[in-house]
């Protein structure tokens, strides 16, 4: 899968299980005094109904382009930031399995927060990225999207 590494953010797209750990070493060096993450992982219902798994499916070229974008807009906009990744899955995610991870790391933590935040409301806005839930009694694409075609 598309994966860019700059000198201050790592972005991803990826049909593997991510690997949280691995990229905070991967971002972590002396002059950082804060991590922080936002891991989002499959939950097992929504809204009473129980989830079985989820898939993910997206727009390659144009989400890793939006991603390149959203991180370098990040970096613009909290310049305290050390270092940012951004990896998003797709494909079939069972329970507790993460979807999205925004690591980021900053000499201080409130830089660090913001930018996390910053970071993941962009990525919910804006990557052409679609989710569909599989429950026991059928399917839905969430918030009512459906890919292109479809």
């Amino acid at each position: 899968m598309p994966e860019i590494n700059e000198e201050r953010f790592f972005i991803e797209l990826t049909h593997e299980v991510i690997d949280s750990e691995a990229v905070v070493a991967r971002l972590l060096r002396g002059e950082a005094g804060a991590v922080v993450t936002f891991d989002g992982v499959v939950r097992n219902n929504t809204k009473g109904r129980r989830t079985l798994y989820l898939e993910y499916e997206g727009y390659e070229t144009m989400a890793v382009k939006e991603m390149r974008r959203i991180a370098e807009r990040t970096v613009a906009e909290f310049p305290d930031l050390d270092r940012l990744a951004i990896v998003h899955r797709l494909g079939r995610l069972e329970i507790t399995e993460t979807s999205v991870l925004i690591v980021v790391t900053s000499p201080h933590r409130k830089t660090a927060f913001h930018a996390c935040h910053y970071a993941i409301d962009r990525v919910k806005e804006s990557v052409p990225i679609w989710k569909r839930e599989f429950f026991e009694d059928g399917e839905v694409w969430v918030e009512g999207q459906t890919p292109p075609g479809f």
